[in-house]
């Protein structure tokens, strides 16, 4: 089960943090990831970190966004930095279905979310 918070409303430039805790034992195998949902829009991919810490992001995000992972607290992490008014979204953390896998984009990668937490960022 995958527990993310951090959402908020911020202005165009400001920064936020989201988290995402999961529950049960084995975390650290597991690539994590973040999606987004707009509204009217499809879930997009935005980063994912594999057990090596090893990072990919969508290129909207580069330069902006870093996720991390701190295994020993079962947590992935998504700094967001110079947020921008298309930022605004839905965040969702995912966690890949297999243990040991590359990182992907695609969603359906991905066998657990967490409820998703809403990022709003005004102009």
């Amino acid at each position: 089960q995958l527990q993310a918070s951090g959402g908020g409303l911020v202005q165009a430039g400001d920064s936020l943090r989201l988290s995402c805790l999961a529950s049960g034992r084995t975390f650290t195998p597991y690539v994590m990831a973040w999606f987004r949902q707009a509204p009217g829009k499809e879930r997009e991919f935005v980063a994912a970190i594999n057990w090596a810490s090893g990072t990919d992001y969508a290129e909207s995000v580069k330069g902006r966004f870093t996720i991390s992972r701190d295994n020993a607290k079962n947590t992935v992490n998504i700094q967001m930095n110079r947020l921008k008014p298309e930022d605004t979204a839905v965040y969702y953390c995912a966690k890949d279905r297999t243990q040991y896998g590359t990182i992907h984009k695609q969603e359906t990668a991905y066998g657990s979310w967490g409820q998703g937490t809403q990022v709003t960022v005004s102009s």
